[in-house]
């Protein structure tokens, strides 16, 4: 899979691309990653890629011509003019931007469909319309915050789609039971040793009983959704086992503390 990332500071991402679970699937060819500066596409001698909004108020936004120039020239597509209908893209061109669709654990699979994407990284008050109207085909927000431009927003994407990728984990199903992809939390994880100042593992997870691990951590997941984000469970995938199990956590006030310790 390749990434486009049109961006005016691309020092910004040396590092976070060059570690961990991201640089190994570049190396073992997983994933690709090309940078493309936005202020290499901007006319003039001081190569200027942003102005004052038109009609007034502060801050400055990102002039249409760099962003369509690089987009355009990166993924050899004709110019887009607004007399031309234009063409079916296969390649996802995305604005990252607060204005955009929420981005889950959904969506990035979703993206790991395709074998290219483009991340057009916002800055400042944000982008000429144009852009956004003209020659993206998806807006995406990381969350309902604010962030200095879109950069630390397509690390995040990168990150999240790679480790999707077949290859890219070093466990064949890693990606399979973390939280949010079952529509779940993820249950708790414990490690050696066993008793760390005297706070011990559930005896369920060293029983060998591999039916009952599997049943209390799936019982713990329920249980770590709904005290962190019930919310989840109204789109979540239940088992008539799973719907029984939360009528008795509504019934039994002390049955958490119980499952806790596998009883």
């Amino acid at each position: 899979m390749h990434f486009d990332i049109f961006t005016l500071f691309p020092a910004m991402f040396v590092g976070p691309l060059d570690d961990s679970i991201v640089k190994r699937a570049r190396d073992a060819g997983i994933v690709s990653v090309a940078l493309h500066n936005i202020r290499d596409y901007a006319e003039g001698k001081h190569a200027v890629t942003d102005d004052y909004p038109y009609g007034g108020g502060g801050g400055m936004v990102m002039k249409p011509d760099p962003i369509f120039r690089a987009v355009e020239t990166a993924l050899d597509l004709p110019q887009r003019q607004a007399d031309v209908e234009p063409i079916d893209q296969a390649t996802p061109i995305i604005l990252l931007t607060p204005q955009g669709r929420r981005f889950t654990q959904r969506v990035a699979w979703e993206l790991a469909e395709h074998p290219r994407v483009a991340l057009i990284c916002g800055r400042y008050e944000g982008v000429d319309e144009r852009v956004r109207r003209h020659l993206c085909s998806d807006e995406i927000s990381v969350g309902d915050f604010v962030l200095s431009g879109g950069e630390i927003a397509a690390m995040l994407i990168v990150d999240a789609v790679t480790r999707l990728l077949p290859g890219a984990l070093g466990q064949e199903r890693g990606a399979d039971e973390d939280s949010h992809a079952t529509g779940l939390l993820e249950y708790p994880h414990y490690t050696r040793p066993p008793d760390f100042r005297g706070w011990r593992i559930p005896d369920v997870l060293v029983s060998g009983h591999h039916s009952n691990v599997e049943q209390w951590r799936r019982q713990q997941a329920l249980l770590r959704t709904r005290q962190r984000r019930p919310d989840m469970l109204e789109l979540a995938w239940l088992t008539g086992d799973d719907l029984k199990f939360l009528e008795r956590l509504e019934s039994d006030p002390g049955l958490p503390e119980r499952l806790e310790q596998g009883l």
